[in-house]
Formats: C-alpha cells, structure tokens, sequence
C-alpha cells in the first residue's frame, strides 16, 4: 500500500496596499471561504479559530491558515485581505476516507456523527490518509468510551479492499483491552432453541468482536444451520446490546438473538434449464435428495455444486448456477427452477509441479495429457495421475505422498495455471 502524501502549495498573501507591519491589527468586513462548499462558513471558521468582527493580526492569519492544511482535508490553502474583505481559497483533499468503527461499543448512526461533529466542526464523515482530523477522531472515540467508563487504547488503520487494492476506510479498532461477543441471549419472542443450536452459540461466546462481522457471524451459523434441517425461510436476526459488560481482562459485547424457523420444507422438485450440459435424468440419479425429502440446504448444495461442476469439466470457469425457489407455503414443499451463466471458456495455461525430484517431474509431465491451449477441464486434471497400472511406478510415488493439486484463474487470458506439489503422508 502506497502512501499518498498531501501536497501543501505555495500560500499567496495580496494586499491591495503596501505590506504592514505583521503586528499590525485589522477588522475585515467579512471572511470568505471558497473552494469547498461541502463545510460552512461558520465550520471552517471554527477550526481555523477565527471569529467575525474581531480584530486579526497578519502574524496570526498564516496559523489560522496552517489550523486547516493541519486537519489534512485540505491539499492547499491561501488567502488574500483587500482592505475589506479576508478570503481564503482552499483546495479539498484528492482522498478521504469513510470511517469505520471495528470493535468499539458505540453504535454508528447519526448521533455518533453528530457527537463527533460537536467535538470537530469539519468532521463530515470522513477523514485524511493521515492528518490533524484522523488523529482527533481517534482522541474523540477514546474520551467517549472513557465517558461510558472504558479505558482503551484506539488507533486508526486504513483499511484496503482486497478487489480494488486501495483503501477505501479508515478503521478505527480498540487494541487494550481485548473486546470480545459476550453472552448470547434468545429474546423472549423466541421458540427454545434446541441443544445442538445453544452449542453453536456457544462456541460463539468469547469470539473477537466486529461491530459488523459478529452479528453476521451469528446469524449465518445459526441460519446455516436451520437450513441444513430445511427450515429454508428461518430469520435469525442478532443484534448486540448497548451496554457491554467490563471486566478486568476484556470487553464483553452481549447479543440478543431472535430465531424464527418458519416451515420445514419439503422437496417438490427441481428443474433443469434445456441449456444446462447434463440431462435432467442423469441429475436425478446422481441426487441425494429426492422430491418428498425434507429439502436439507446441504444436499441442495451439493446438488448446485455437482453442476457447476460440470460447466468447470467444459472449460467454463466461472460459471454461475442460479437456483430460483418457489414456495408452496401452504403446502410446505419448495420447487427449484436452475439456470446457468456459463461465462467464458477458459483454456490450458501453465504447469507447476512442485517439491519434486527431477525425474519425478519428468514422469508426472510425461503423464500430463492437457496441452496449454487446450480446453480445460478440472475432472481430467485432478485425475490425470488416479490412474491403474498404467506406469505403477509413478502411481505408487503418488499414492505414498499427499497429493495437492491449486488452479489459478487468469481472468484476462482465460487460462488456468495448474500447481502440483506433493508432500510426504504423516
């Protein structure tokens, strides 16, 4: 990750008389801000300390100037006094940041906003890579948990997203004491949970808080696992409690849980789009699930999973298979209609075989039946070498060593390069 500096330009002062002394006081009419229309007049007076109708000295207008380029939410700043009237010219940074909060126990929203805003009359929302306005957000956060009677160290990291590498937030995370899920309570609404489900709760307690990835977290191994019994429309929804529990050793952020498992399904059918490369009664067979079973999401999974499948055995890579449900409600059966988005064929890129002795390598080449250029097809190559008596040799090497086998799409080619590595069996 690159770090973007901010650029300070050059500070043009004009005076429409010859320069005074810098002592000198003046009252201008007014003070104007231009160039950044997003903050007031009243804000940006408030961070450079200036107040209309008193008294400036010019010695103090380039630290008033300097108090703005310091948040780091400005590129430039310069200013000209014409005898009537102060204005400054300001230039908005290139970037800003939203803020994210990771694990403090305070509920982003509006008030939140507000409160900071109160504190630090630019703060909109975002903030600089770095600067005056990142460091006293984190100062602010620490002095409103303190208010609520925790003593913890924040500090503010970027946050990159791993698609766009670049940053895209400024993640603002408790360091000391640790901050933890605390106890996991099912609301009064709520039928009793089963014993298995309170395991899964339980094994969920004392898990590093995220203000967004713990409630996720809960609800998708809670909701994963009503499907898997074929409650397909549960509703689970978890939401942490506003007062959290301090103690000695760490923060303890409790949940409330609500679990609605609405009907147990049962399997009515599932049909196959013409378009779709295997026949609608090979994909019956193949099926652990048949109509009139309770419609498990795990076997509706592999189900999926055995026609994207498929497409990958036909060089289409990055296939999509979209099973649409339809709910008989009444009925509690669900019906499944499956498309696919095929995408682009993907052909032989490169092959990598790793960890090996050179005349190994030669003999698992020599094997290797899947020209670069060629379409790929994943079933092939992972079974290129499960062969029977057809060079013993190298089948016995195979076999007596763990064998693993990676795929790395190049999505501007479409080719995949294959690695091949084996390591001694424990």
């Amino acid at each position: 990750m690159k770090r973007k500096p901010f650029l300070l330009f050059a500070v043009l002062v004009v005076f429409a008389a010859s320069l005074p002394v810098a002592a000198q006081m003046f009252v201008p009419k007014t003070i104007q801000f231009k160039g950044v229309p997003e903050y007031s007049d009243q804000e940006l007076l408030s961070a450079a300390g200036l107040k209309k109708g008193e008294a400036v000295a010019y010695s103090d207008v380039n630290g008033d100037m300097q108090k703005l380029l310091d948040t780091g939410l400005f590129a430039s700043c310069r200013y000209v006094y014409n005898g009537v009237d102060l204005i400054f010219t300001l230039a908005p940074s290139p970037a800003l940041y939203l803020v994210r909060l990771e694990n403090l126990p305070l509920a982003p929203g509006k008030e939140l906003d507000a409160a900071l805003h109160n504190r630090l009359p630019l703060y909109h929302g975002k903030v600089p890579f770095d600067g005056g306005l990142t460091e006293q957000v984190r100062q602010a956060l620490e002095e409103m948990l303190a208010a609520k009677g925790i003593k913890a160290t924040v500090v503010a990291l970027p946050r990159t997203d791993p698609k766009l590498n670049e940053v895209t937030a400024m993640g603002y995370s408790i360091t000391t004491p640790p901050v933890r899920v605390g106890e996991i309570h099912l609301d009064g609404a709520s039928a009793p949970l089963d014993p298995n489900a309170m395991e899964i709760l339980s094994k969920l307690t004392g898990k590093d808080y995220d203000l967004e990835g713990s409630p996720s977290q809960i609800e998708t191994y809670l909701g994963n696992y009503y499907h898997d019994k074929g409650y397909l429309e549960a509703a689970i929804h978890a939401t942490a409690q506003t007062t959290p529990v301090i103690a000695p050793e760490a923060i303890h952020i409790p949940f409330q849980v609500s679990v609605a498992p609405g009907a147990l399904y049962k399997l009515k059918g599932i049909q196959l789009a013409p378009d779709i490369p295997i026949t609608q009664a090979e994909f019956d067979h193949q099926s652990r699930i048949d109509p009139g079973d309770t419609a498990t999401s795990q076997d509706l999974i592999e189900d999926w999973q055995f026609i994207e499948q498929r497409y990958h055995n036909k060089g289409y890579m990055r296939a999509v298979v979209r099973p649409t449900p339809s709910f008989d409600r009444a009925q509690a059966t669900v019906s499944f209609t499956v498309t696919a988005e095929p995408g682009p064929v993907y052909t032989m890129g490169k092959l990598t075989i790793e960890n090996t002795a050179d005349d190994l390598r030669a003999a698992m080449l020599a094997a290797w039946k899947m020209p670069a250029g060629a379409v790929f097809n994943q079933a092939a190559a992972i079974g290129f070498y499960a062969t029977h008596d057809v060079n013993p040799a190298l089948e016995r090497t195979i076999a007596s060593n763990k064998f693993i086998f990676s795929t790395r799409l190049n999505d501007e080619t479409h080719t995949v390069d294959v690695a091949l590595r084996l390591e001694k069996k424990h």
